[in-house]
Parts: structure tokens; C-alpha cells; sequence
């Protein structure tokens, strides 16, 4: 029987020695379980957080730096000497290289810490929200080894999506595979599965109950939580048994530690039934050709024939010759029901629909955590009467407490009587600080030497004081403000640069408009924000919808299928009016400016945010 304990945790970015002293605590939590688990488990990169950039050769270390630091930890908070494996994700330094490592120490009392494997990641995603091989150096091979307890192999995240790596290990003896992840959560539709969380949270546990299935192992999966540039750590860390099974599974985005107690017995019993691997051992020398065939590019070579004599059977005569079959009467077969995919070749974007209580946990979760991380506990945001601000407000009321959320309405004398009145009805259903500041002689004492400015001149003058206002306040309070733009209104540049998009932290700016009104629908803001037409109200009777020419709902359609790939051809051959998709993608392909940091002439070969690189919360 082995038990084996995973620590699903948040490391503090690039805080390598507060992070070691972490994982001497959890050491000294984990041998104080009942029962005590033979093996803690921790997470890829949990000694620095994973997206450094170049930070990474700051918190870089060679593994027998790693291995005296443990060494140090466990003697201090385990003094007793109870022994334990730990298996812990780390950036490793390598004779000038770096690389993300996975590595397994073997702590005992009357021994020093023992170095039992390292495991360097094989598959570097370079791509979508990922630039992992512009900064470390590919690993190459993946071994299984020897343990107190048994036989393992460890893999660090992609690794796991590429089946052969679990082939191996399996083939190399692996009772158990380690997989050590940093995986972002990505998903927010409904799902008819049963398990919890985003989408991406269900694709892991697919994975590693292939691998386990398949090659009749366990697979013990351990990863991060916790923001890191607004890409959350999902958690979800799960051990999956030899049938395919989850023993274990930890909650999604919390902090926990998971044990279980597993008979590695199951997996004889296991391989007996479903002898897969023993079948792809005999296998192996036929296939082996075939993918040095395949990997090197020469001609296949045709199979040898094989020498075979007729067989006297029901349809075959004694002399050899085939009997004859007899033949069903035309017309008596009755046809084949025809069944047509809904959309025939490529598969539609993900759904605009929301899982809106995930979405809530979700978003509550990611500000708590930004707000820890960068040592904020007060919140100021710009109540404008509108969705998007109110959405946000009870978001960060949720996530601080409504004390700690201070809503600043700041109306110009043009400003819709509704949007001071909206905005007091948020403020009340919260119980949020609150106060109005009057930006009308701010505004008018610049406009009255521009006194021709035009109407879109004027309200960006208007948003870029309150944005002025804002940050000023959050000086006072020492506030971290909050952003209120929408992912349409950003993809669309309807917004002021350097004004509407300029708080350092935003909870909905992934979030379509029509997301963020079912969002506001679940988090219960007042009916009359969430039906009142969408403004900027900067000018009396605007509205979004006016401005764009397009209705929000049809909007958020094209941009959905654009940002995943479609053309606007194809989207027309789909029956998606011309003129409204010219409409989206020429606001969308024309503000890409705004969307960005001021384009710099780069001068040397150190560029700040080309080549000298830290991500925002380093």
C-alpha cells in the first residue's frame, strides 16, 4: 500500500527562498498526516511561479543546489527525521542552460537528502498564451527509475499531451507517472460533464486517465493555483488509478493538500485483464520499424506474403472452390439512416454561453489573488450607472468585502440624470464606500481655450479626467483601481487611450458584452442597469449600438468567430450579413494601436518589453 499526498499551492512569484521555506512547511504538514504519506507531490515550477520570462535565470538553480536547500528545510521542519519523497517542479540551471525540471529527493533522517532523478521537460509550448522556448532549453528522453516504494517516471505538463511520453514510461516500468503542471484554466461554457470547473480541468483529467488506462499505471497529477498575469492556475491536481479512474481529486482554484492511499497491487490484477502493455511489447519490434519508417521519411516496405491453403468452411467447397453466397433480393435491405453534422468541416468557436456561477468563482478568485499578490486591500472603481461597472463592483465586492470597495460616480453637466441614479442603486444594494466628484469644471476649464473641440475631442477630455480622478483617489486611499472595458468595447477600440483602459487590473475584460449581462443576470445588479441601453454617455442620446451601427449580440457572434479563425468569407458563406461583419472587422482591424504599448524606436539589443522582458506581477 502506498500513500501519497499532493500540495496543490500558489508560489510567490520569483520569491525562490520564501517558496523553499514553503515547501519545508508542507513538508512538516505532510508526516504529520495520519496516515502518513510516503510521497508529497508538488506542482511544476512551485519554487518561482511559472510565467517569469526572463526572469527565469534570476531564480534558476542546479539540482544539487536544490537538493541542499531541501535538505535544509526538511532538517529544520521535520527534525525527527520521519522519513518522505518529495517530487516538486523547478528552474533548473545545467551547465549554462536552463530548464524546466521536475525533480524526486528521497529525505531520511539518518541519510543526506538523496537526488533520485531529474527529468528535464521534453515539449516547450511556444504558442497562444505561451513563449516557454524562448526562455529555457528542450529536455530530451523520458526515463522511468527506482524509488523505496516502487518504480516511476515524471513529466512536466505538455509532455503529458503527447501520448508516446506515457508509452515510454510505461515500457521503462513506471508503476507510477509523476505529471507536474502550471496549466491555466480556459473554458467557460456549460458542460454536461461531471467535472467541476472550466473545460480545461476536464481535458487534463481525460489525459491522465488515457495514460493511466492505456498502459494499466496510475497517474498522479499535480498543479498550480493562483494568478499570474491574469492567467489563472486552475488546481483540479487528481491521481487517476490503472482503470482509468479517479482515487482523488482536489478543489478548483483553492489551495489544498489531497491524500490517498492506493494498493499498487491493482496493477498486476489491472494488466491481467486488460493486457494492453504486454500486447504493445510484442508488438513493439514490428512497430519500431515502421516509425523509424515513418520519423526518417523512406518508402514503406510491402509485408512479406503469407502462405495460406484454403480451409474447408461454410463458404468454401471441398475441392477449394468458394461456395457461392446467396445475395438478399434487391430492394428487401433496407437503407442506412443518413445522419449530417450540424456544421460540416471545421467545428464552431467556443459557445458565447457562460457557466455564470464558474465565471463568478472564477473572476472573485483571480482579484483576491491579484490583489494579495501586489499588497493591495482597497479597490476604487468608476461607477458609471452601466453594466460593465456594476458587474465589477460586485465582483470586487465579493472579493475584498464592500468596505474595502470605494465606487466613485463622476458626472460631467451633460450626464444622464439615470447614470448618477443607477449607479446610488448599486452603491446601496452593496453597501459599497462611495462618493461624487464633479468633473464639469475640470473639464470646462480646458475646454474654454479649445472652445471648438468637437464632440469626440470633448469626451475623451471627459474620460481622461476621470481616469485622472481615479488614480488620484486610489493614491489617497491606496487603492489598486479597477478596470470596467469589456472584451467587445476593447476588440471594437471603443474606449479612450490611456483613460477607460488604464487600471492595471481588470476582471471582465475577457468577457464579451452579451457574457457580462448574463454575468450581471446571476450576480443580481438591479434590472434597470441590465435592460437600459448601453452608453458611453458622453454625448445626450448616444448609445453603443449607435455608434457601432451593430447590435451587441451580432457583434459579439463575428468577433467570436474571427478570433478564432474564420474569414469574413466564410462567415458570409455561413449566412452572417456582409455589411455587419464589414462593420466589426473594420473597427476590430483598424484600433489594434490601442491595444497595445506606445511602439518604441528599439535602439539596442536590450528593448524594455522586446528583449528585456519581466511579466507585470514579477
Amino acid at each position: 500500500m502506498l500513500t501519497m499526498a499532493i500540495a496543490q499551492c500558489r508560489p510567490r512569484k520569483g520569491d525562490l527562498a520564501g517558496n523553499l521555506d514553503r515547501v519545508g512547511a508542507l513538508l512538516a504538514q505532510a508526516v504529520a498526516l495520519d496516515p502518513r504519506p510516503a510521497v508529497l507531490v508538488l506542482p511544476e515550477t512551485v519554487l518561482s511561479g511559472y510565467f517569469l520570462e526572463g526572469g527565469v535565470r534570476e531564480v534558476a538553480l542546479t539540482a544539487e543546489a536544490l537538493r541542499a536547500a531541501i535538505e535544509t528545510r526538511y532538517r529544520a521542519a521535520v527534525p525527527d527525521g520521519t522519513p518522505i519523497d518529495l517530487v516538486l517542479g523547478f528552474y533548473e540551471s545545467l551547465d549554462g542552460t536552463l530548464h524546466n525540471s521536475a525533480a524526486y529527493l528521497s529525505l531520511r533522517g539518518d541519510a543526506p537528502a538523496a537526488l533520485v532523478h531529474v527529468h528535464r521537460k521534453n515539449f516547450l509550448p511556444t504558442y497562444a498564451l505561451f513563449d516557454e522556448e524562448r526562455f529555457v532549453e528542450r529536455g530530451y528522453g523520458v526515463r522511468a527509475f527506482d524509488t523505496p516504494w516502487g518504480r516511476a517516471a515524471m513529466l512536466v505538463c505538455e509532455d503529458a499531451w503527447h501520448s508516446l511520453t506515457g508509452t515510454i514510461a510505461a515500457l521503462d516500468g513506471a508503476q507510477m507517472v509523476f505529471v507536474l503542471a502550471a496549466a491555466p484554466a480556459r473554458g467557460t461554457a456549460p458542460r454536461e460533464d461531471t467535472v467541476p470547473g472550466p473545460a480545461s480541468v476536464a481535458r487534463w483529467e481525460r489525459l491522465s486517465r488515457d495514460i493511466a488506462e492505456e498502459h494499466g499505471v496510475f497517474c498522479c497529477v499535480a498543479n498550480l493555483v493562483g494568478s499570474e498575469g491574469g492567467k489563472m492556475f486552475q488546481g483540479g491536481s487528481h491521481l487517476a488509478g490503472p482503470r482509468g479512474d479517479v482515487r482523488v481529486r482536489a478543489p478548483v482554484f483553492e489551495e489544498a493538500l489531497v491524500t490517498a492511499t492506493i494498493d499498487l497491487a491493482d496493477l498486476g490484477r489491472v494488466r491481467a485483464e486488460m493486457p494492453l502493455l504486454s500486447d504493445l511489447r510484442t508488438a513493439l519490434p514490428f512497430l519500431r520499424p515502421e516509425l523509424d519508417r515513418v520519423v526518417g521519411g523512406s518508402t514503406p516496405t510491402p509485408p512479406p506474403a503469407i502462405a495460406t491453403r484454403p480451409e474447408v468452411s461454410a463458404t468454401t467447397s471441398a475441392a477449394g472452390a468458394p461456395a457461392p453466397i446467396a445475395q438478399p433480393a434487391l430492394g428487401s435491405v433496407p437503407p442506412l439512416p443518413v445522419i449530417t453534422a450540424a456544421a460540416a468541416g471545421r467545428g464552431a468557436p467556443p459557445p458565447l454561453t457562460i457557466d455564470a456561477p464558474l465565471v463568478e468563482r472564477w473572476l472573485v478568485t483571480f482579484l483576491r489573488d491579484e490583489f494579495q499578490r501586489r499588497g493591495f486591500t482597497e479597490a476604487v472603481v468608476g461607477l458609471s450607472g452601466g453594466v460593465d461597472s456594476a458587474v465589477v463592483a460586485a465582483l470586487a465586492a465579493r472579493a475584498l468585502g464592500p468596505e474595502h470597495v470605494h465606487a466613485i460616480r463622476m458626472p460631467y453637466r451633460t450626464s444622464s440624470p439615470d447614470s448618477l441614479a443607477h449607479a446610488q442603486l448599486v452603491i446601496d444594494q452593496l453597501g459599497l464606500q462611495s462618493r461624487t466628484m464633479e468633473i464639469t469644471g475640470a473639464v470646462d476649464a480646458y475646454l474654454a481655450q479649445e472652445p471648438d473641440a468637437d464632440a469626440a475631442r470633448r469626451g475623451n477630455i471627459m474620460a481622461r479626467m476621470r481616469m485622472i480622478t481615479l488614480f488620484d483617489l486610489s493614491a489617497r486611499h491606496r487603492a489598486l483601481p479597477l478596470g470596467t472595458g469589456n472584451k467587445t468595447e476593447r476588440l471594437l477600440g471603443y474606449f479612450t487611450w490611456h483613460a477607460d483602459d488604464s487600471p492595471p487590473v481588470n476582471p471582465i475584460g475577457d468577457l464579451f458584452k452579451t457574457q457580462v449581462w448574463a454575468l450581471a443576470r446571476h450576480l443580481g445588479v438591479p434590472q434597470a442597469i441590465i435592460e437600459k441601453p448601453a452608453s458611453a454617455d458622453l454625448i445626450e442620446g448616444q448609445t453603443d449600438e449607435g455608434d457601432f451601427g451593430v447590435r451587441y449580440a451580432v457583434a459579439d457572434e463575428i468577433l467570436n468567430w474571427v478570433l478564432h479563425g474564420w474569414s469574413a468569407a466564410e462567415l458570409v458563406a455561413r449566412g452572417v450579413d456582409a455589411e455587419a461583419i464589414r462593420l466589426v472587422t473594420k473597427r476590430l482591424d483598424s484600433t489594434h494601436w490601442k491595444r497595445r504599448l506606445p511602439t518604441v524606436a528599439m535602439v539596442s539589443g536590450a528593448a524594455i518589453g522586446e528583449s528585456y522582458l519581466r511579466p507585470v506581477d514579477y
